[in-house]
């Protein structure tokens, strides 16, 4: 039988391959992450693991943390190795793999959060960041705006000292800082919403302000929140990921894959200080929107072109969509039509070439997100991603078309089965709501658009709800393949598909 490594601190020297070259033992925490995902890993502490290896942010080393009683499971696989990492890279041409190692404890999981608000509270940490995903900040849909009526947001209010949610915790964790005489820390969020600086700054103050107002004065003068764009394809670890890291020998009970491609674009406002990332590729930049824009329409929305239609198709990953010529034809044509005119050019990369880039990036076999994933939470990804693209298409009087298409495909995968028959994974926190609404669209397709949590006004919009209800009738009359084909074959003297029945 094979015997692996063991990745741990004290086996680092036996590894083959590259690792780190700094005294762990050494490194002090500057930073707590909480929400210790495989993007996260991929992304930030490699970042910050690259400047580690050139003898720099010795200070700054990551403190993990989570909210919620899944993260104890990750938890629990990182402590067995030292909160090592092995990144394996899956380059179209090659496969690398390296161990980073700037994470160096992760606090536990448990009611109240008080490991947690005591190590933020601590001046050493000048950094509190977060990959919480985009349903995470407590927006309402529609609006964008805090949704103070949420039950964990009442809950943190009228306890604030034992707080259920990771905003509770970093609240209290300011007002012990602000009482102790200490300086704040800088919140940084990760996660893929426009201008997502600003909305922890809204999730953060008015949770604040709920209970204690002058804290959320303070907060709103002296905290910064910073908005950032970022962007790394990580797909979730499964059994082949598992076999991966094993042919270097090394037994990582939680190795993270990735595309070799990374973007970070972060504006520069730490109120605390922070690592010199610029140093090893981030680009900090006063105009985070505009490469934000383009990310999450580009990249963002595109991902829930592909997935939605891919689900319903029974096709396994994202990679494979892009190899279906069908579903690539009209990933193509939307972002040429619907999208990018939606966009505006960041310095070296217009529209049309950044697309180019997404479409490669995407077609890479090497490279397993499945469809599954990338599907998942389509209420927050849609109303975040795709409607404001929808929505501007329309001020601007342009055609829709596509993007009713890409809501009709997301439709009928809620509906719960593929056309094979098999059930797709409720894959949703609405996913009661959502699936209940599908299956009355299968007959009265507008049923879906009248939920207004998610489309608000756009049910009225007449060029999106006629085009949805025609795509969404053929999907149903002639399934998936049909739709896409007449949506191929749409001129630009008639944009609008020909209703059927």
């Amino acid at each position: 039988m094979t015997q692996f490594i063991k990745l741990s601190d004290a086996t680092l020297p036996e590894l083959g391959i590259p690792r780190p070259r700094y005294d762990r033992g050494a490194l002090t925490a500057g930073i707590v992450h909480i929400g210790v995902g495989n993007f996260h890993r991929a992304h930030q502490a490699w970042y910050l693991h690259r400047l580690m290896q050139q003898g720099l942010a010795q200070d700054w080393a990551i403190i993990g943390a989570g909210v919620r009683p899944y993260d104890a499971a990750m938890r629990e696989k990182l402590l067995a190795q030292d909160c090592l990492t092995t990144l394996i890279e899956l380059d179209p041409a090659q496969t690398s793999a390296e161990v980073i190692g700037p994470m160096i404890d992760y606090l536990p999981i448990e009611e109240g959060n008080g490991a947690l608000i005591a190590t933020m509270a601590d001046p050493a940490i000048r950094i509190v960041s977060l990959t919480v995903t985009e349903s995470g900040y407590y927006l309402d849909p529609v609006t964008k705006r805090f949704d103070a009526a949420h039950e964990d947001m009442v809950h943190d209010a009228a306890n604030p000292r034992t707080p259920r949610t990771a905003f509770g915790a970093m609240v209290e964790a300011l007002r012990l800082r602000r009482a102790a005489g200490h300086g704040p820390f800088a919140g940084l969020s990760c996660d893929n919403l426009q201008g997502n600086g600003a909305i922890l700054r809204q999730t953060v103050t008015s949770l604040a302000r709920m209970s204690d107002p002058g804290l959320a004065d303070w907060i709103e003068q002296e905290v910064s929140f910073p908005n950032s764009m970022v962007d790394c394809i990580a797909p979730a670890t499964g059994p082949k990921e598992l076999a991966l890291v094993h042919e270097y020998g090394i037994d990582d009970a939680a190795p993270v894959s990735h595309e070799a491609y990374r973007q970070w674009v972060i504006e520069d406002d730490f109120c605390a200080g922070r690592p010199a990332w610029d140093a090893v590729g981030a680009t900090f930049s006063d105009d985070v929107h505009a490469h934000e824009t383009m990310k999450i329409r580009i990249l963002n929305a595109g991902h829930q072109m592909l997935a939605n239609v891919g689900e319903v198709l029974g096709i396994e990953t994202i990679s494979e969509c892009m190899a279906h010529p069908k579903i690539a034809a009209m990933f193509r044509k939307v972002q040429t039509e619907e999208i990018t005119p939606t966009v505006t050019p960041v310095p070296e990369m217009t529209p049309m070439a950044y697309l180019d880039l997404i479409e490669r990036r995407f077609a890479n076999p090497r490279i397993v997100d499945t469809t599954g994933r990338v599907a998942f939470d389509g209420s927050a990804r849609h109303t975040g991603f795709v409607l404001p693209i929808l929505r501007d298409q329309l001020t601007a009087g342009r055609q829709v078309s596509g993007l009713a298409l890409v809501e009709a495909f997301w439709a009928r995968m809620c509906e719960g089965t593929r056309e094979d028959g098999t059930p797709v994974k409720a894959s949703d926190p609405q996913w009661e709501e959502l699936h209940s609404a599908a299956r009355k669209a299968r007959a009265h397709p507008r049923t879906w658009l009248e939920q207004g949590q998610i489309y608000g006004d756009l049910a009225e919009a007449a060029p999106f709800a006629e085009a949805f209800e025609t795509w969404l009738s053929l999907i149903w009359a002639e399934g998936c393949e049909a739709a896409l084909a007449r949506y191929a074959s749409d001129t630009s003297e008639s944009k609008r598909p020909v209703k059927v029945g």
